[in-house]
Parts: C-alpha cells; sequence; structure tokens
C-alpha cells in the first residue's frame, strides 16, 4: 500500500519584511516530518529578498522573479495572479501562508481563493481604519483578511479587530509576532560569532572614523550597556550619560504615502538634527526605490556625519539596531522589534497599525513634521528620564514562540494528531483553540 502523501503547504513572498518575517515558520516547516513545505518568492523586492534568504540559509523552491523596472502596482498585480494561478494549478497545495499587507500578499490570497485553496494570513488583523494610510498596505490586508480562513493574529489588539470586521474567533489565533522569533535568531548568531562586530562593520564600508567613533568606540559598541530601566542604582554606570557622547541614530524610510514633500522634510529635519548636535552620528540604509534615493541623496549626501549606505542584510541590520541610541523609522517591523531591543523609536508616520508600542511608550508617532521630529529627536538625546522611560525593555509582541503556535495550527488545521487523517471542515477543533487561549496567548 502507498503510503499516504503529507500535507502540502506553500509559503508565498516577495519583499524582504515578509521574507524576515516568514524565515522561521519556513526553517521549521521544512523540518516538521508532519508537513511537506514548498516555498515560492515573486521577487518583489529583488536584491533585498536575496539578502534576507542568504541569512537565514535556504532558497525557495519556485522564483518567480516578477518584478521589473519602473512596473505600475497595477501590472505587478496582474502577472503575480497570472503567475501563482499556473504555479496552484500544478502544485495543488492544501493551505498557503503569506505574511503581512503586501501586493504579493493579496495577490497569493486571491489566487488561492480562484483555486478553493485556504489561506493562512500571518500578522493578521493589524488596522489603522484609513485606506489611504499605509497606501496600499491597509487595503491589502483588509481585502486578504476576507479571503483568509486561518487568521494568526499577533496579538489581542488584531484579534479583536478581526472580530470586530465579523471573522470567527475559532479562526484566530494569537500567537505573537514571527519578527520576534527571527531577531532572536540572528541576535543568537551574532552573539555565538566572537569576530560578529569587525565583519559587521566592514560590510557597512563607512568611512574609518566614522566607524571608530559610532560603532567601534562608543559606550555601545564596548558593550558597556547597562539596561535604562536599571540605572538608578548609585553604583551603576549611567548608560545615557556614557552612550550620548557618541550616540548613533539609525534611520530607515519608505514608505509611498511619504514620497516627495514628506520625504523632503524628515531629511531636512535629520540634516539639522545632526547640525545642532556635533556628538551625533547617522546611518541611513536607503531604499532602492528612486524617489526615496533622489530626496536622501540630495539633501542628506556629503555630510561627514550622515553615512547613507545600500539596503543591508538583516544580520548588520539587527546589529546596528543593537548599538544605536534610538531609531527614525517608518518601518512596521523596526516598530516590533525595537521594543525586545530597548530602543525608541520615533515613527515617521502619520498613523501606525501597531498601537501596542505606542501604548508600551517606546515608539511614539511623529509623521514628517521636521519641527516635530526635531522636537522628539532633541529630546531623547537630552533627557536622561525620557530616554530611560522610553527604553525600558517591554514587548507586547511575543517571546519569540510565535512560529511553533503557526506550525501546530497548521498541522491540527490539516491532520487529525492520532489518525494523520486530513480534516476538512476548516474550522479549526475545539479543544486546540481551547488549549491556545488557555496556555498560548500573547498578551
Amino acid at each position: 500500500m502507498r503510503p499516504a502523501q503529507k500535507p502540502k503547504v506553500v509559503l508565498i513572498f516577495g519583499t524582504r519584511p515578509e521574507a524576515i518575517k516568514l524565515a522561521p515558520l519556513a526553517l521549521a516547516l521544512k523540518t516538521d516530518q508532519r508537513l511537506d513545505c514548498r516555498v515560492w518568492v515573486t521577487g518583489q523586492h529583488r536584491q533585498m529578498l536575496d539578502q534576507v534568504l542568504q541569512v537565514f540559509g535556504f532558497s525557495p523552491d519556485i522564483d518567480l522573479n516578477l518584478m521589473q523596472p519602473n512596473q505600475t502596482l497595477g501590472g505587478l498585480t496582474s502577472r503575480a495572479v497570472a503567475a501563482l494561478d499556473q504555479c496552484l494549478a500544478t502544485e495543488h497545495p492544501q493551505l498557503i501562508l503569506v505574511q503581512g499587507d503586501t501586493t504579493t500578499v493579496f495577490c497569493a490570497a486571491l489566487a488561492a481563493f480562484y483555486h478553493q485553496i485556504p489561506v493562512g494570513h500571518v500578522e493578521a488583523g493589524l488596522r489603522t481604519n484609513n485606506l489611504k494610510s499605509p497606501w496600499p498596505e491597509e487595503a491589502n490586508r483588509v481585502l486578504t483578511s476576507r479571503l483568509t480562513s486561518l487568521h494568526f493574529a499577533p496579538t489581542e489588539t488584531a484579534k479583536q479587530n478581526l472580530m470586530r470586521e465579523g471573522v470567527d474567533e475559532t479562526k484566530i489565533f494569537v500567537t505573537g509576532n514571527t519578527v520576534i522569533d527571527a531577531l532572536f535568531w540572528v541576535r543568537n548568531k551574532l552573539n555565538a560569532n566572537p569576530d560578529a562586530s569587525k565583519h559587521m562593520v566592514d560590510r557597512l564600508r563607512v568611512p574609518a572614523t566614522f566607524a571608530d567613533r559610532f560603532l567601534v568606540n562608543s559606550a555601545v559598541a564596548r558593550n558597556q550597556v547597562v539596561s535604562a530601566a536599571a540605572c538608578s542604582s548609585p553604583g551603576e554606570r549611567d548608560f545615557f550619560n556614557r552612550s550620548r557622547h557618541s550616540p548613533l541614530i539609525l534611520v530607515t524610510g519608505h514608505r509611498r504615502e511619504s514620497f516627495g514633500r514628506g520625504f523632503e522634510d524628515i531629511c531636512r529635519a535629520i540634516r539639522e538634527l545632526a547640525q545642532l548636535h556635533s556628538e551625533v552620528g547617522v546611518i541611513y540604509p536607503v531604499h532602492l526605490n528612486p524617489q526615496v534615493q533622489h530626496a536622501v541623496h540630495t539633501i542628506l549626501g556629503g555630510h561627514p556625519r550622515i553615512q547613507l549606505v545600500e539596503p543591508l542584510g538583516y544580520e548588520v541590520f539587527v546589529w546596528l539596531m543593537d548599538r544605536s541610541f534610538f531609531i527614525l523609522s517608518d518601518s512596521g517591523g523596526v516598530q516590533e522589534e525595537a521594543p525586545s531591543l530597548g530602543k525608541p523609536v520615533l515613527v515617521m508616520r502619520d498613523t501606525t497599525e501597531r498601537p501596542e508600542g505606542i501604548a508600551s511608550g517606546t515608539c511614539r508617532l511623529v509623521g514628517t513634521n521636521p519641527e516635530l521630529i526635531l522636537r522628539e529627536a532633541r529630546l531623547l538625546l537630552t533627557s536622561e528620564s525620557e530616554y530611560r522611560r522610553r527604553s525600558a525593555l517591554k514587548n507586547p509582541y511575543g517571546d519569540g514562540r510565535a512560529t511553533h503556535r503557526i506550525v501546530e495550527a497548521c498541522v491540527r488545521f490539516l491532520c487529525d494528531g492520532k489518525k494523520g487523517k486530513r480534516i476538512n471542515d476548516l474550522r479549526c477543533p475545539p479543544d486546540y483553540v481551547r488549549n491556545l487561549k488557555k496556555n498560548n496567548r500573547i498578551g
């Protein structure tokens, strides 16, 4: 008798953030003997996507390589749906997994829906309730939720968002965010390598004078950091006073809604901050989008304490986050990662779908208003009490075990644990839902 085939699960992603957040899940599913896992990529962020795959050490089973120069969202959408339609018709998976809110996510969910293949949505339930901010991500995730069978919500807030939209509670799993799993994986890898710092500095390719001051000889780089939350004891060296002598500010920015005047205002604020504070160094890994490149290089280029570098591999980026004094960013992932590192974040957006970071105090919305960016940045640079309060280690986004919870939910969804038979009912087994609520919820 031929042995029963294992259920086939396909992870589909196309951008750097998706790859980071799905990498721990791909590694876990690839080694799980109960499932047959495949990885497909659309190549929506070609260069930056390949960097992440190299860090985590796996390759896609199918690479659609869809991105073309000057491609519109409509053009990408039509090509992605058509290409994925062909792959699904050939491969016949029992479940696809997507992550987040990109064009790839929506296209994969739509193509799977046309083939009546269940969709599992990782990082489900994030909402700003404003379709124009972020654009087009808010629309992508709202539409994807309508096509999803398994909703893997990172927080209780995300779960409540889904329930308000009428999603069946038994299809929602509060797991934590897989980006924390990825962050811990990379930090452990770096900590196990005594030469990691040297390799990271070499890969940054910044001038030696900048590297010596802000990356090698700073208080943070010398591993003298004391948790900001614990700096009140008289016998401890004070993190704030030591590290503010050569604070490194890490900047990331790429949101479409900020193109044009928004990015110009952000860059002017960063340049003025560097001019007002001669002790500050800035590193900005500049997104490859031409509209971002033009504004950033025109306004920030040529300043000796502002280093504009190419997009970074995830290892280098985590290493830089660890060494930064605070972070200026419009990234969703940074809002989730920084609390685990005790790094304040000024969020250069008018809205956020991650209110938990704002509530914890680590993140603060500043938009693209240059006066507000300057005021909040200078407050962190000059106020010890404010910095301590905002850098306390507390993360509402998980404990590093989101991957395990998602894998087990997929197995229970596809197979009966005792008999090895596939479950046809799309509703998750009630006993598992009860156990998840009791034991595995991340608040």
